[in-house]
């Protein structure tokens, strides 16, 4: 692997590897290539690796290593590894109903780009987004690949509470809110699946490397979805991503 990265300390336990500044999926899949390589090949000391857009967070035990010791060690396993084959990619169905008390901004997001809401909803669901990395709370996914014409600002002043399963825009993101939470995005819609469930075996639902895609659904099959998902018999539709 040509690392091509920018090592930079984050305090005294923690340094971020930079392999540059813009979403984009090539630098995304250098950065799961290494952090994918660290994991086949522990280096001593490390104790979390967080990836993110284009930078990934190495996180290690002062008192086993140095960063000097820590970074020369990240860099032996890059070079000598070549790039590390990522697994297969998955696509996801995530059922949306758009508008209404579930998209409460979605006709100010058709204004704002002269379009209507169902060109929004149309161009909103008419690809696949990248799950670049998880955080803000739980299971919240940053995806990558929204049409920029129905790109629009945060809120001026965040919500002090979104409804979990909101799907909302802010900049040239969308995301899906997995719990109740303050937040600043456009909400456009929302969806009846738990992304986040701390009692279940597998707490959260997507993971970096997924690919989502968004199908538009009425407020009754919202509600039967729910139903199922509450009853535990919904089937997730997933199905591989070449």
């Amino acid at each position: 692997m040509n690392l091509q990265a920018r090592c930079v300390p984050a305090g005294d336990t923690c340094l971020i590897m930079e392999f540059g500044g813009e979403i984009n999926p090539e630098l995304h899949y250098r950065v799961r290539s290494l952090m994918l390589a660290l994991e086949a090949h522990p280096v001593p000391g490390i104790v979390e690796l967080v990836p993110a857009y284009c930078s990934l967070t190495v996180h290690y035990d002062p008192l086993l290593t140095t960063f000097r010791q820590i970074t020369g060690q990240i860099k032996i396993v890059a070079e000598t590894l070549g790039a590390h084959n990522l697994p297969a990619a998955r696509l996801i169905d995530i059922p949306v109903v758009y508008g209404g008390d579930y998209g409460p901004d979605l006709e100010f997001v058709a204004g704002q780009r002269g379009m209507s809401t169902e060109e929004v909803i149309a161009r909103h669901t008419s690809r696949d987004y990248l799950v670049y990395m998880l955080g803000f709370i739980p299971g919240f996914p940053y995806l990558g690949g929204l049409d920029e014409r129905i790109a629009v600002p945060r809120l001026d002043k965040p919500r002090a509470h979104i409804p979990a399963g909101s799907v909302g825009i802010a900049g040239k993101q969308t995301g899906i809110y997995p719990l109740d939470s303050p937040g600043g995005w456009r909400l456009i819609g929302r969806t009846p699946l738990v992304l986040f469930d701390a009692a279940a075996a597998e707490p959260v639902l997507l993971r970096p490397g997924d690919h989502l895609r968004f199908r538009a659904v009425s407020p009754a099959e919202y509600e039967e979805i729910r139903r199922q998902v509450r009853d535990g018999t919904y089937s997730l539709a997933v199905t591989p991503r070449a």
